[in-house]
């Protein structure tokens, strides 16, 4: 069924200065050592661990898979991660790898990541073969171009469109933030994804220099949390890009708990698009459980 867009041109200014006052504040909070420890196991179970590149081959996305599950076994009771995320055609080898009993989720990219520059037809169909192929969730990206040319009835019906395509897979809108240029572009795309349909919003494909920052992710938790209060609709967030330390990944978890509530802390609401992250956390929870760190070596790559 089509869904008409909405008038866009009500959508709420940001309070830059405040945002920034925010975001700031986040920061300083103090984290004692047993929530910590809890945290820090938390925030591995919300990793998507991604592999996204040209040179991605059916071994690098089993190896992937496996360390999905298996993040370092001389530590005992780790969670597994939240996802794996590859591009359409690695799906089947990452369902084949994983099972279908596994709790990790297949995350596949689609619309022509990253750039989104294709056709709606393509688009879809890409769409419908990665969750043909066994994907649980599709990380689609907007078309920027036709964002910042104010067009934003076709970002709606794309979206839209792309969301029907996914059947029952969960659908991740993309808006990568750093080519919006300002924070009411944020906010005006998270506002057109999540009314179009979206399941959750994300920052970034991690393909650019400029990634998920915490006053732009703040922007876009404000923008959930409004829809929330209207409708009572749950929607999720994945900072993607630039998160590589478990120190601000738990600054991240406290802005999501202040912002929306203790129920947005699991993966089903929350997620990081971070797969260097995990071996930090990996490394801080080491030094938690014997008192000692362990060298980078000691922690698998990918």
């Amino acid at each position: 069924m089509k869904i008409s867009p909405p008038d866009f041109s009500k959508f709420p200014p940001v309070d830059q200065v405040g945002i920034a006052e925010r975001a700031a504040r986040f920061q300083t909070r103090s984290i004692k050592t047993d929530a910590k420890h809890s945290g820090l196991r938390t925030v591995l179970k919300m990793i998507d661990l991604t592999t996204l590149e040209g040179a991605d081959t059916p071994n690098k996305v089993r190896q992937l898979c496996y360390k999905a599950g298996h993040l370092h076994d001389s530590i005992p009771n780790l969670p597994p991660t939240a996802a794996v995320c590859v591009y359409p055609p690695f799906v089947k080898v990452a369902r084949e790898a994983l099972g279908d009993s596994s709790p990790v989720k297949i995350a596949a990219v689609s619309t022509y990541f990253p750039s989104g520059q294709s056709t709606r037809k393509q688009k879809l169909e890409e769409t419908r073969r990665a969750v043909g192929d066994g994907a649980d969730e599709i990380d689609m990206v907007i078309s920027r171009g036709k964002f910042l040319s104010g067009e934003y009835d076709f970002v709606f019906d794309e979206i839209a469109a792309v969301k029907e395509a996914c059947g029952d897979a969960r659908l991740k809108v993309i808006l990568e933030t750093g080519e919006l240029a300002t924070l009411d572009n944020v906010r005006r795309a998270s506002d057109i994804a999540i009314l179009a349909g979206a399941d959750f919003i994300k920052t970034s494909t991690g393909k650019i220099a400029s990634a998920a920052t915490i006053p732009i992710t703040l922007v876009m938790l404000l923008a959930i949390r409004d829809h929330f209060f209207k409708t009572g609709r749950m929607i999720g967030m994945k900072p993607a890009g630039g998160i590589s330390k478990a120190k601000l990944a738990l600054h991240y978890l406290v802005m999501v708990k202040e912002t929306l509530g203790p129920e947005w802390l699991t993966n089903e609401w929350f997620r990081f698009g971070a797969s260097s992250l995990a071996n930090d956390v990996l490394m801080q929870i080491a030094k938690l459980e014997d008192g000692r760190y362990q060298a980078a070596p000691y922690f698998s790559k990918d």
